[in-house]
């Protein structure tokens, strides 16, 4: 006994590939994008360590701190770069106490508005862009005060 397929079906499996495929294509897209902003992120985390590491040892020289973050990522070198010394990207130390031996300098880098590529990302945040920020403290080591 042989079945026979009737009209309404015909195309029905091209339907329902084509639909699971733009839901593939959405979560590959969010893959994508997480990646990029988790990269960013990592990169910033350890931007920011590197800052508490050289404030630790000159916790009261903010602008050299400043440089030591912006020299030791190549992610925010080339945001500066193609920004012209204007990047989305602040860089804020602070102190604990007095800046002397055993207090903290902590150092935050934050990112605003990094850009998602991926459009169909967007419509469900709400907004083309995320905010990233990373946050390193480090022990001051020196100077020792009285």
């Amino acid at each position: 006994m042989r079945k026979e397929k009737f009209s309404n079906e015909r195309g029905q499996a091209l339907i329902e590939f084509t639909i699971s495929m733009v839901l593939v294509l959405v979560l590959l897209s969010g893959l994508v994008d997480f990646g990029r902003a988790v990269f960013a992120y990592m990169s910033l985390r350890d931007a920011a360590q590197e800052g508490a590491s050289f404030g630790s040892v000159n916790p009261t020289e903010t602008a050299a701190i400043e440089d030591r973050v912006f020299g030791s990522s190549d992610i925010l070198q080339s945001l500066e770069d193609q920004f012209g010394g204007s990047a989305p990207v602040t860089i804020q130390v602070n102190l604990s106490g007095d800046a002397c031996l055993g207090d903290e300098v902590e150092v935050v880098v934050s990112y605003e508005d990094f850009p998602l590529t991926m459009p169909f990302v967007g419509t469900f945040l709400g907004k083309q862009s995320v905010d990233l920020s990373a946050t390193a403290a480090d022990t001051i080591l020196s100077p020792g005060c009285e």
